[in-house]
């Protein structure tokens, strides 16, 4: 395990949980895909289940051997920085109290076509312009719970990999197939692409 223990707030390591946007963050690998904040121990083990790859870990020093262990044991996480630091270190760090301690900062993957999503689908939820991603991470909890075979989302949507939105499903972004409609005429073009 690469286990860094933190020592100045500043660590240039560290910008990307406590110094950037989640704009910043879906940008920051331009042009391939960006980055995204897993948090808590269930959500980033639904992430990894569902092929998405750690850049690095940020936790309390006790979670090594609790909370994180399992995770970390992982084969996909060897070599990954396991950034650690005290609760109220962690707390002044990323400016909140991190739920279970421990976050992920994990690589986007491509994002999949309505073709792709929808193919074989029979029960698809949409979601127009629902802008609160405590709202998405809520709905995505839901169609999982009423096994949606998948959710397609406007582009004013927000993210279901935003950092709240991902942790009020509970990881379940991870589990039900999703993807935005492009730009345009939603209505329309995602009509005719599910009467296909």
């Amino acid at each position: 395990m690469n286990h860094i223990s933190i020592t100045t707030l500043e660590a240039p390591e560290l910008d990307i949980y406590a110094r950037l946007s989640e704009g910043q963050l879906f940008h920051y690998n331009e042009p391939k895909e960006g980055l995204f904040i897993a948090e808590s121990p269930k959500v980033i083990g639904r992430a990894l289940d569902a092929g998405y790859e750690p850049v690095s870990f940020l936790m309390e020093e006790r979670h090594i051997e609790t909370e994180g262990r399992e995770i970390l044991e992982r084969p996909v996480c060897a070599g990954v920085p396991v950034f650690t630091a005290p609760f109220d270190v962690l707390t002044r760090l990323t400016g909140f109290k991190l739920t279970r301690g421990m976050l992920c900062a994990v690589k986007r993957k491509k994002m999949p076509g309505i073709e792709e999503i929808c193919a074989g689908a029979r029960r698809i939820a949409i979601l127009e312009n629902v802008e609160n991603p405590t709202n998405v991470g809520a709905i995505f909890r839901s169609a999982a719970a009423l096994f949606m075979d998948a959710v397609l989302l406007t582009p004013g949507c927000s993210d279901p990999l935003y950092r709240r939105a991902s942790r009020v499903s509970m990881g379940t972004v991870f589990q039900v197939p999703w993807t935005y409609i492009p730009k345009g005429d939603w209505a329309e073009n995602s009509m005719e692409t599910l009467k296909k």
